[in-house]
């Protein structure tokens, strides 16, 4: 199993290969994450960095992605200590790590400040790990 950021979803909607970079791996994400994801690919066509046919593309990738939702019933409590152990004012990327830490599984993120902090607390891993 492996929790999947909003970050590495974003890239994976957008890129050609998709969720195929992840091969058999069983991907779950907190709810945030297609609010997440979505804020981020419409933000990306309103500022123009990608055209309305890719951005509608990736949200369509977004809403058929091979993610399961998971809200395990302390996630938010979890996400809570993980912001306060990591220093962070935000509990958003904490429910990733909150996620991982409580499903005993690894975080897979492309965000060089999560992979950074949450490094410490659990097992990071990015496209060249997979």
């Amino acid at each position: 199993m492996l929790v999947v950021d909003s970050s590495a979803a974003v890239q994976a909607c957008l890129a050609a290969e998709g969720f195929g970079l992840f091969g058999d791996e069983d991907l779950v994400a907190p709810v945030l994450l297609w609010s997440e994801a979505s804020s981020v690919i419409h933000e990306l066509w309103w500022r123009r960095e990608i055209s309305e046919r890719l951005a509608s593309t990736a949200f369509d990738a977004l809403l058929t992605a091979p993610i399961a939702a998971r809200t395990p019933r302390r996630l938010r409590r979890e996400a809570w200590r993980v912001a306060e152990e990591l220093g962070w004012a935000k509990t958003y990327d904490a429910e990733y790590v909150a996620l991982a830490r409580v499903l005993r599984c690894r975080l897979f993120t492309i965000d060089d400040r999560l992979r950074r902090g949450a490094g410490r607390i659990v097992e990071i891993v990015g496209p060249r790990d997979l």
